[in-house]
């Protein structure tokens, strides 16, 4: 896949990336930075991270998710991944990568509540948006 960039739409307070395909390692890192100023530019309050598009989710990729959930909460917001498939949830999980810290909903309506709950002053976890 050539190095072309993802959008990342803007939804009210909160920022929106769908991932698309098959990426490669360059995309992904490319992407990292993308949100990363999209976030310090916009000063998004979140970030909705949908991988129900991709094809593939290795470790590496899962480990970059990953790291923008941890730079995402250093500029201030938070982050929510969605559509999440049971064959990279299994993959993920036996491959050891740690994603305990990145919050996770069924689908991008249920991770754009969870996000508005997030926002909310006195929420201190505990809704995980897929009820």
């Amino acid at each position: 896949m050539s190095l072309e960039p993802v959008p990342i739409l803007r939804v009210g307070n909160n920022l929106l990336v769908s991932l698309q395909g098959d990426l490669d390692d360059k995309t992904i890192l490319h992407l990292e930075g993308q949100i990363t100023q999209a976030i310090s530019k916009t000063t998004a309050r979140g970030l909705l991270i949908d991988v129900s598009g991709l094809l593939v989710v290795d470790s590496f990729i899962a480990r970059v998710i990953a790291r923008i959930v941890g730079m995402t909460r250093l500029l201030g917001s938070e982050a929510v991944g969605v559509g999440h498939q049971p064959a990279v949830a299994i993959t993920v999980v036996e491959r050891g990568v740690d994603m305990t810290q990145i919050h996770t909903a069924l689908d991008a309506e249920r991770g754009m509540q969870l996000l508005a709950h997030l926002h909310e002053p006195n929420f201190h976890g505990g809704f995980r948006g897929a009820e």
